[in-house]
């Protein structure tokens, strides 16, 4: 859905700290992803967890999904650029993401769940992203939420930018989901050739952006093609001034650090490892949702 806006400017921006090519690794029942954020930058992109890119228009590489697997702890956010794949879980949701759609998940205190695509050829790309919870909340109950493509707001500016809004607020434009502990910042942009694009985001936040198409400059340094782009902290920056070189689109994602330990093993993420072995022990007695 088209939204109205407000301007946002920034006064400096910041820089790019580190450039990312992620890795290459085999998911589920053996689908190929680019990892691009690991267990490595947890610490640093905190609070978020993980993010894998994929995209291939051979079935081989897709087509065994995500059967049935628990997840305890933190949040999955799916946003699906092209294809289908269904959800469906323990505690009884079930939905389709298709073209531009999302599904946001907390897993909470435990969930099984699928991830199973819906089709055979043709082109599947998007992302996963793993989003931490604070301790106090990693034991609420599960939830779940699909978002299809037109209920995710957007907009466009004067200078032909195109924004969706996937997670909290910009310009103006609040996005599908809100979050009050970690204030995700989620956006997908499209800027044309030649123009830049400032988004605001709020000193202390953790800020990184992946490029999947094309190529833009931000103070000085390029950033192509599947390269993430991790933003330094600088004191003083209120946000990113973004140039593409060509036509380009990008995802963008910040959030406020929850600075707490981090406990992971697979699919189970807590703050102590007691917590971890009790994870595990309740997945085999059966006591996810």
């Amino acid at each position: 859905m088209t939204e109205l806006t407000t301007t946002s400017t920034i006064a400096t921006s910041r820089g790019v700290e580190r450039l990312v090519n992620g890795q290459f690794v085999m998911d589920g029942a053996g689908v190929k992803i680019n990892r691009v954020l690991t267990g490595t930058l947890q610490r640093r992109l905190d609070p978020f967890l993980m993010l894998d890119a994929f995209g291939s228009d051979k079935a081989g590489d897709y087509i065994a999904g995500f059967p049935e697997h628990p997840h305890r702890g933190f949040e999955t956010v799916t946003y699906m650029l092209n294809g289908r794949m269904r959800h469906r879980d323990s505690a009884g949701n079930e939905g389709l993401v298709t073209n531009g759609g999302v599904q946001w998940m907390t897993a909470g205190r435990g969930v099984i769940h699928s991830e199973m695509p819906e089709q055979d050829e043709g082109l599947m790309e998007g992302f996963q992203l793993w989003l931490n919870l604070p301790g106090k909340d990693k034991m609420q109950a599960p939830w779940y939420r699909d978002i299809p493509a037109e209920e995710v707001p957007r907009f466009t500016n004067d200078d032909g930018v195109t924004v969706q809004v996937i997670a909290g607020e910009t310009h103006g434009v609040a996005g599908a989901v809100q979050r009050a502990h970690t204030l995700p910042l989620y956006l997908d942009i499209e800027i044309p050739a030649g123009v830049t694009f400032e988004q605001p985001i709020p000193p202390g936040h953790n800020a990184f952006f992946y490029v999947y198409r094309g190529e833009v400059v931000v103070d000085g340094k390029g950033v192509g093609k599947t390269r993430m782009a991790i933003l330094d902290n600088a004191p003083g920056a209120d946000g990113v001034r973004i140039k593409a070189i060509e036509p380009t689109r990008l995802i963008l994602l910040a959030g406020r650090p929850l600075n707490e330990p981090i406990a992971q093993h697979g699919p189970f993420v807590m703050n102590t490892t007691e917590q971890l072995h009790q994870a595990f022990d309740d997945f085999r007695a059966g006591r996810f949702a």
